[in-house]
């Protein structure tokens, strides 16, 4: 099969320009196992001094099972994620217990591994065992979408398995450990995410994100809305058939619809710890107060709302106290039907219904 000219390029470049790693100079699975997991979501610089502390203390996957977790995860201590080194312990005890100590020699049964994505599977299967099978990684995401101009987004499944399905369709069976590294290499060190010096790229005469000036363009990839947490207090204000409500006009979530009076507190803690009363209505009326330690979980696309709800009861021949303090602080008194018929988040229905 006649190689691409695009792999020939790469498999040349590798040679004079990679880093010198030390999980590069062994096909011990056990090594490039915990290289890959130290390695993901860190920066090689920053996850080289644990890779070296990892393998003084647990030269191999018998060790580290045999560790107690306490030790590994105060090992760990600074890299962050650390659900990575639970897992790391995890699957060494798998590939003690299960596999007799030694790693399973193909993708498809790496695959099985407790904390082993495609990713690393593919890496350790192609690195320690020789397997045609490509590495994708996000380095490898921007070489082949600039290179070939691919603009599908590459955080949706169908991107994903359109990028590896090419990378798996150029990948020779003769060399592919050195082609995953090249690439992922050229990625790390050449096509960077910015600015790339595109004038030195060898590449460069046949890139379609060169000659068509998309390099900022690619890979095309989503920005994920963060999300925000927000916990609310509300204050159910119910006077015989009447309500206290609001019309939320603020321009932030639910602008127009009614709600109760509320008071944001910023964590959950503050939320369910809050005792007390709401722009001095304790002191133009008397209150009965019925508390609940339920919370309400509301999702919305950019926002997660923890909601409780304290609710004041008030005898209605102080009514008319309880109209001049709303009048005053922005709110209305509407009766129960009233209320029925105006607009509100699916939230306040939610404790309604819970209340009939």
């Amino acid at each position: 099969m006649r190689i691409h000219p695009f792999v020939h390029t790469l498999l040349e470049w590798y040679p004079r320009h990679h880093r010198d790693l030390p999980w590069r100079n062994t096909n011990d699975p056990y090594i490039i196992w915990l290289s890959e997991i130290i390695l993901q979501q860190t920066r090689v610089a920053q996850g080289l001094p644990y890779f070296l502390k990892f393998l003084d203390h647990y030269p191999d996957v018998q060790s580290l099972a045999n560790a107690p977790i306490e030790d590994v995860m105060r090992l760990w201590q600074g890299l962050g994620y650390y659900s990575r080194a639970r897992n790391l312990h995890e699957c060494a005890k798998m590939v003690v217990h299960d596999y007799g100590g030694t790693f399973p020699n193909n993708y498809k049964d790496l695959l099985k591994l407790k904390g082993v994505g495609s990713y690393t599977a593919a890496a350790i299967a192609s690195f320690a065992f020789g397997e045609q099978v490509a590495v994708v990684d996000g380095n490898v995401f921007r070489v082949l979408s600039r290179y070939f101009g691919i603009f599908t987004d590459i955080a949706t499944p169908a991107g994903k398995k359109e990028f590896e399905t090419l990378a798996n369709q150029l990948i020779p069976a003769d060399v592919p450990d050195v082609f995953n590294q090249s690439i992922m290499e050229f990625g790390a060190l050449q096509c960077v995410p910015k600015s790339p010096d595109c004038l030195v790229c060898p590449l460069a005469d046949s890139c379609f994100a060169f000659i068509n000036n998309h390099v900022g363009d690619l890979p095309k990839k989503e920005k994920k809305v963060k999300v925000r947490k927000r916990f609310f207090k509300y204050i159910h204000i119910r006077c015989g058939q009447f309500i206290v409500i609001r019309e939320r006009q603020e321009g932030d979530i639910w602008q127009g619809l009614h709600d109760f009076p509320k008071i944001e507190k910023k964590t959950l803690d503050e939320l369910c710890d809050w005792e007390g009363g709401i722009n001095g209505l304790e002191d133009f009326v008397t209150l009965n107060v019925e508390e609940s330690s339920h919370i309400f979980k509301h999702i919305l696309t950019h926002q997660r709302i923890f909601a409780n709800f304290v609710k004041f009861v008030i005898d209605e021949k102080e009514k008319d106290k309880l109209f001049q303090w709303a009048k005053e602080h922005g709110y209305l008194l509407v009766s129960d039907e009233q209320f029925e018929n105006l607009g509100k988040p699916r939230l306040i229905s939610k404790y309604l219904n819970q209340e009939k």
